[in-house]
């Protein structure tokens, strides 16, 4: 039987070996396997991640892949549907790629890339970025003090440049980035590595740093490699079997195999013999593995119960968790946290360890539904786990369809009538989503009667704004046809609807419709508007005194509001 394989980032220790600077993150994405796989989409929106409310609609809606990084989430990558590459951010240690040490909030592009399909992506924490095309080329750019960058230089890289040297006629498929040192896949199984190696993460037998990329052999010797990760000082791979290797720091007992001693050349995690490994994802000390039989293990640190086994005990060997919980498809963990997360076959997203702050030693059931939101809400900082792909493509969740079919006369089964305008709707989702119509289609609805209905009591904007909003759970109207829609809430008893109507109100106001607002939620006993509008005529008395709708309001509405105003004090002297 064919098996395939996949993994993402590694990371190092909380007891962190000589390092040149600070650890922040390091990324490793998710690499395809090469032979069939089970796909699990998730609708992932990218504006989540707050570096990215810095673009427009427009400029996110073309966005194909992305990836935030950086130690304070503070530098982004994305590259468009017409694989045009796009930075912005801080620009730390010329990781953009731009040719300058500037930092930009807006988009800059990196024409050197231009139409080059990126299949992989990388980031370490120094920072430097590997970037893998589909042509399998590599590319790298950023620090570059312990020759991560793999050009033979320890000149910082400010623009993307091609890494070359012993990788003649070899195609790249996958990259993954450490603190300081580089890991490349190529599509023989073959696994490359260079940079920093004090800890022996290049895996060459020594501890001397590695200038350009070498070939990992040993017990690699021969062997076919599906997949790769990195940590701060560490590294893994797994094989076509699904064999585990690991090499580099094991101070936290991150790579699993049963001691915390550093490994200069891979070693197995025999922990793991019997097991058919699918992928791997490592925090900032600790690992996470995924069988092919959906079963989840944990090892190395735990100071904020990043293992999930219910206490803060380090595990230097692979332990099972969540094994009462249904089949697991998919892992996550980011090596600048100690946040884990994964996915259950249903959907259902779990996360644990340090989360806001708070160290959580057990799986907790989220609202979520990919495991990425538990990075951007709960993680610190909020990077990506590993390379988003939007998916751009024909599905559609069900609330899209229902906002997509709205007042559409090919899939309709009923019409209103309003002011000569015909509104298309589907009888189905009226019963589902209002009371009001429930209890008319089924006390005096019949096959026999005609599928259009009038309506006179209500403006044309009013109601279809009250149908859209049964299709979309969203109101746009402007506050004075809001008023309508107030009614006409209060009529058909929806309440949310009618809190919407209120909301819309209050955005609105102006010292010209002051009063007719006010009026309108005494009308239709909007309590909290009521008092809204009040305050803010008190507010501007002079002006609203002044205004036509002051002078139209009747005389026993007119007495109550000089009363009321004048127990708050409005007319003293």
């Amino acid at each position: 039987m064919e098996r395939c394989f996949s993994v993402s980032g590694d990371s190092g220790g909380l007891t962190a070996p000589a390092s040149p600077s600070p650890v922040p993150p390091a990324l490793t994405p998710t690499p395809p396997p090469r032979r069939a796989r089970v796909r699990y989409p998730a609708m992932v929106d990218v504006g989540k991640w707050p570096l990215f409310t810095l673009l427009g609609a427009q400029e996110v809606s073309c966005i194909r892949q992305a990836c935030v990084f950086g130690t304070s989430a503070n530098e982004a990558i994305y590259i468009t549907q017409e694989d045009e590459v796009f930075v912005f951010g801080l620009n730390c240690s010329n990781c953009l790629g731009t040719g300058d040490s500037q930092s930009t909030m807006v988009p800059k592009k990196l024409d050197f890339l231009r139409g080059k399909k990126v299949v992989s992506l990388s980031y370490g924490s120094g920072p430097h970025v590997l970037l893998a095309t589909e042509g399998g080329e590599l590319f790298a750019w950023g620090h570059n003090g312990y020759s991560q960058l793999g050009n033979g230089t320890t000149n910082q890289g400010v623009l993307p440049i091609l890494v070359s040297t012993n990788l003649q006629n070899k195609k790249i498929t996958h990259v993954a980035c450490g603190s300081h040192h580089s890991l490349a896949l190529t599509h023989d199984g073959e696994v490359f590595a260079w940079g920093y190696n004090n800890c022996g993460q290049v895996g060459s037998g020594a501890t001397a740093n590695q200038p350009t990329p070498r070939r990992v052999t040993n017990c690699l010797q021969g062997k076919v490699v599906m997949g790769i990760a990195c940590g701060q000082t560490s590294s893994m791979a797994v094989l076509d079997n699904g064999e585990v290797f690991g090499w580099g720091y094991n101070g936290n007992g991150q790579l699993g195999v049963g001691n915390n001693g550093n490994q200069l050349t891979p070693c197995r995690l025999a922990a793991l013999q019997g097991l058919c490994v699918l992928q791997i994802a490592s925090g900032y000390a600790h690992s996470l593995a995924l069988t092919d039989e959906g079963l989840l293990y944990a090892w190395g640190a735990n100071t904020y119960g990043q293992l999930g086994t219910g206490n803060k005990s380090n595990q230097l060997s692979p332990v099972h968790i969540m094994a009462e919980k249904e089949r697991i498809v998919e892992i996550a963990a980011c090596h600048s946290t100690h946040t884990s997360a994964c996915k259950t076959q249903s959907g259902q997203v779990y996360m644990w360890g340090q989360c806001r702050g708070q160290s959580i030693v057990l799986p907790h059931l989220t609202h979520f539904s990919c495991t990425d939101d538990v990075f951007t809400c709960f993680a610190t900082p909020s990077v990506m786990w590993r390379l988003l792909s939007m998916e751009h493509d024909d599905f559609l969740t069900v609330a899209q369809s229902l906002r997509k079919e709205f007042d559409s006369p090919e899939t309709a089964d009923l019409k209103f009538s309003v002011d000569g305008k015909y509104i298309h709707v589907h009888k189905a989702v009226l019963k589902i989503r209002c009371e009001h119509f429930r209890s008319m289609f089924q006390s005096h609805w019949t096959e026999d009667m005609k599928e259009v209905i009038e309506i006179d009591q209500f403006s044309y904007p009013v109601y279809r704004s009250f149908l859209e909003f049964l299709y979309t759970d969203n109101v746009d109207l402007p506050p004075e046809d809001a008023i309508g829609l107030l009614d006409l809430a209060t009529s058909y008893c929806e309440n949310r609807l009618k809190r919407l109507c209120q909301h819309i109100i209050k955005r609105g106001i102006t010292v010209e419709n002051a009063f007719s607002l006010l009026s309108a939620a005494v009308r239709y006993d909007a309590e909290d508007l009521e008092e809204f509008c009040f305050k803010f005529c008190v507010n501007h008395l002079t002006e609203v005194t002044q205004t036509a709708a002051f002078w139209q309001i009747d005389g026993n509405m007119l007495k109550e509001f000089i009363c009321r105003a004048s127990r708050c004090g409005a007319f003293k002297n």
